[in-house]
């Protein structure tokens, strides 16, 4: 036998063997077919009784023997529904009496959320933010109640145990709890094992205790083994929580779009995809995940951390459900005391992503809100300087549009020095553009450029001019603006804020919706993009004529900065209508600076004191005009000869 056949006959012993334990049933599932199997022979006995009563009615003749007949069909029914029980047993174990019963749902509520608890499973089914809207000014509620499904599953007797499919023992009948202020509830489900038929265990059950305050987001949530352990066979069990997530928003925005968030114990913060399906699974401790849209979370807190967690993210084709976003899945791993009572703390956060709220739990829960964590420049502007300004002005009560017109003046008020040193810097080379058009003419070759850029830096270090002054200012001002664009997509301050036209500075501001849609803009106008992206071009028109000789020398470049505001139309067109106006106001701010500036500096003083910097003793060369000779010289050209 050669190599080939050895290598087929184990391929093929392995898919047998696969194949095998695939199409092994599960202990769940033979379960179910022993039910249905049950079911049948109950039916087919009724079947027996009918007959019987037939025979009875068409044949009196053998009227005892029919009778007998009867009796005897009816005692095996009799004796099959008293075996109900037992047939739960066989699926249930210890848990057979609550797996039958009928919902109901009870409410906890405070001033800010309305939580629904229901019997079947003894958890929450649907939150509604009672100080929020959705986009249409509906109830916000955060997930969809007939797809939530929250539990424990683990293994009782070789039997699979999902705690979602029994009905809890409320610890009340009021169907409806309300705390106020600084007032708190408390209220509890109660799972119970069996000390027979009809019969609970009262002192052996699995509880939730849910304890809400006045005036929080945050929900206490204890679970409480009581006694359990000898019920469940290992000495961890799985929490999972299902929720299809309701979209709450009139855009989706991808830049921040709906995903998981989870952080490790005591340790980083990571997320998942925000665009596609996803899938981790985690084999260290977790102290929290959380279930994270644009401006809101659903977030579970585990104080002494979960073992593991598998999280994953799907997008169902027909969900058939109504503002259906995306679906999230967790299993999360519990560890409990096989001996007494284990008590395991958790709490929910159901609430806005408001950065000053989050922060203030001190779990770095505020890391779900995407103000450029990811370079730390960015992230540090956003959190010690635009959040703090933002909420202090936000706080007198003014509309968000002068708030955002407030923050653009003094943010430009900082950065006036550099916009200063960058207009000086421009001014000088306009002062000096008749003197290198004179070198230009003095080597025309293309042979000549290394010299004809060596007689330039001279020219500007004589001068006391250096191109890269302009430069340096301006990407010195490129983190705030990048940290703008963070910033107020992700601020939910903004939402729901109107201001002139716009009806939500949160999302797009439409003057008008087109019949169709044109690719990489959209079906509708937005007027704030437009302005913005008029004022862009027009701030690189006037910034080109300040520059001169710098954008000839690059006319990719110049070119280049007049597409990209058109680049940007499309994008800003479905953003945030907040972020536009802020880019907007930059421009026109910036505008009466250059206006300023041009009246506050006097060109002929300034080609004066240039002329004054030439007499003057050369300086040492700078760090930049060294790089260019020492580029020069690998090329084999020397500046002395």
């Amino acid at each position: 036998m050669n190599k080939n056949s050895i290598i087929g006959f184990v391929l093929i012993a392995a898919i047998m063997i696969g194949y095998t334990v695939f199409m092994t049933p599960s202990a769940e599932e033979l379960a179910q077919k022993q039910h249905i199997a049950d079911s049948i022979q109950q039916v087919k006995e009724q079947q027996q009784i009918e007959f019987a009563k037939a025979q009875a009615q068409n044949a009196k003749a053998d009227e005892n023997k029919t009778e007998q007949l009867i009796e005897s069909s009816e005692n095996k029914l009799n004796t099959s529904v008293s075996d109900d029980y037992s047939s739960k047993v066989q699926k249930y174990d210890v848990f057979a009496n609550s797996a039958k019963g009928e919902d109901e749902s009870f409410f906890i509520e405070n001033d800010l959320i309305k939580a629904e608890v229901t019997k079947k499973g003894g958890h929450i089914i649907n939150v509604e933010l009672k100080t929020f809207k959705t986009y249409d000014s509906l109830p916000l509620m955060l997930f969809n109640p007939n797809t939530s499904r929250f539990g424990f599953s683990f293994f009782s007797n070789n039997r699979i145990i999902n705690t979602n499919d029994f009905y809890f023992q409320p610890s009340t009948t009021e169907t409806k709890l309300i705390s106020s202020g600084n007032d708190s509830i408390t209220f509890s489900m109660r799972l119970y094992t069996d000390m027979g038929e009809g019969q609970f265990n009262e002192n052996q059950y699995i509880e939730y205790v849910y304890t809400l305050k006045g005036d929080e987001y945050m929900l206490d949530f204890d679970v409480n083994l009581v006694n359990i352990g000898s019920v469940i066979n290992a000495n961890s069990i799985g929490l999972n929580w299902h929720a299809d997530l309701r979209q709450q928003e009139i855009n989706i925005d991808q830049f921040n779009g709906s995903t998981i968030y989870y952080r490790f114990l005591n340790d980083d913060v990571d997320y998942m995809s925000e665009t596609d399906e996803d899938e981790e699974d985690i084999r260290t401790k977790l102290q929290w995940v959380s279930f994270k849209q644009r401006f809101f979370s659903s977030s579970i807190i585990a104080k002494q951390g979960f073992d593991n967690g598998k999280l994953n993210i799907s997008i169902q084709e027909n969900p058939g459900a109504d503002r259906y976003l995306k679906t999230m899945d967790v299993e999360l791993g519990i560890p409990i005391n096989i001996m007494g009572t284990t008590n395991f703390p958790m709490q929910f956060y159901f609430g806005p992503n408001d950065f000053k709220r989050l922060s203030s739990y001190d779990m770095e829960l505020e890391r779900q809100i995407p103000i450029g964590w990811s370079f730390f420049i960015l992230g540090w502007i956003n959190q010690y300087l635009v959040i703090p300004v933002f909420n202090w002005l936000g706080g007198y009560g003014w509309n968000y549009g002068i708030v955002i017109l407030l923050l653009t003046i003094m943010l430009k008020t900082i950065l006036f020095p550099i916009a200063y040193k960058t207009y000086m810097s421009s001014a000088k080379m306009r002062v000096l553009k008749p003197e290198v058009d004179e070198l230009s003419k003095k080597f025309p070759k293309k042979e000549d450029a290394m010299k004809k850029q060596q007689a330039v830096m001279s020219l500007y270090r004589s001068a006391g001019a250096n191109p890269a002054s302009g430069c340096v200012p301006m990407l010195l001002q490129m983190p705030i603006l990048i940290a703008m664009f963070r910033f107020f997509p992700a601020s939910i301050e903004l939402r729901q804020q109107s201001f002139l036209w716009a009806t939500d500075l949160s999302s797009y501001d439409s003057i008008a919706s087109l019949p169709f849609e044109i690719p990489f803009y959209g079906d509708h106008v937005s007027l704030f993009t437009l302005l913005m992206t008029v004022s862009t071009l027009m701030y690189t028109y006037l910034n080109n004529q300040m520059m001169g000789q710098q954008t000839q020398a690059m006319p990719g470049m110049k070119t280049m900065m007049y597409i990209m505001p058109l680049m940007f139309l499309g994008l800003f067109n479905n953003y945030a209508s907040g972020l536009s106006y802020y880019y907007f106001l930059a421009n026109i701010i910036t505008f009466g600076q250059m206006f300023a500036f041009r009246y506050l500096i006097n060109e002929d003083k300034l080609r004066a004191q240039i002329e004054l910097n030439k007499k003057k003793p050369k300086k040492k060369k700078s760090g930049f005009q060294k790089l260019l000779e020492e580029a020069a010289k690998q090329k084999g050209y020397n500046a002395k000869k």
